[in-house]
């Protein structure tokens, strides 16, 4: 996504407070992003994400960007590569459970993203945005998981929901009762302790990667 905004981005004047800073840049591209996701729930993402991006612009005070720049933009998800550990981790941890995505990206990307930079992965199910009609953290997405998830005669107690995102991920997975792995990629701690009376996961890893070493010498022990 960074990578994608580098058009706008190289309109500012330097120095900036974005160009060289990911994590502010995106954190504040993804304000206007998650205000689209409430306001218009049953957007597809890769229709939301251009709609994102011209009043990202706006909020920098730059031209608003032409409808192809834009639709270029929202057209890039599935391209967007995995963590170098993802797909590893993902194929060893597909060893000991099933493997289901819930994913806020529409389907058409989400099948490129599979077939692209997740190849080689099998998934039992996905469930996107675009199938529930709302996006995380709305709790119906999680409740749709419940219920998907019987179909492949997992019931609720047996769902491990893994996830990155505090705010969007980890904060409902408490609300709905579910066990779950934070995955700190970014070192958060500050943002953890903000949330803190509203999380319970149970496991904290660095990476994917992490957890998939950690799952199979537990799966070992146990022989």
């Amino acid at each position: 996504m960074f990578a994608g905004l580098q058009p706008l981005l190289s309109r500012l004047p330097t120095p900036n407070p974005y160009v060289g800073d990911k994590f502010h840049t995106l954190s504040t591209f993804q304000a206007f992003e998650w205000d689209i996701q409430r306001t218009q729930p049953t957007l597809r993402y890769n229709e939301l994400l251009p709609l994102a991006y011209k009043a990202f612009a706006a909020s920098l005070s730059l031209p608003e960007p032409s409808e192809q720049e834009a639709r270029d933009f929202g057209s890039q998800i599935g391209s967007w590569p995995a963590f170098p550990d993802t797909v590893p981790a993902l194929k060893a941890l597909k060893k000991h459970y099933k493997l289901v995505m819930l994913s806020n990206i529409d389907n058409d990307s989400i099948a490129r993203t599979i077939a692209g930079p997740l190849a080689g992965v099998e998934f039992d199910a996905v469930f996107t945005a675009q199938d529930i009609g709302s996006y995380k953290p709305d709790l119906k997405n999680f409740k749709y998981l419940i219920e998907g998830v019987k179909k492949l005669g997992v019931e609720k107690e047996e769902i491990l929901h893994t996830a990155q995102s505090l705010t969007h991920d980890c904060v409902p997975a408490k609300t709905m009762g579910l066990s779950s792995t934070w995955i700190d990629r970014e070192n958060q701690e500050g943002k953890r302790q903000e949330l803190a009376d509203k999380l319970n996961f149970t496991w904290r890893f660095k990476s994917m990667g992490e957890m998939a070493e950690a799952v199979d010498q537990e799966f070992e022990e146990m022989k």
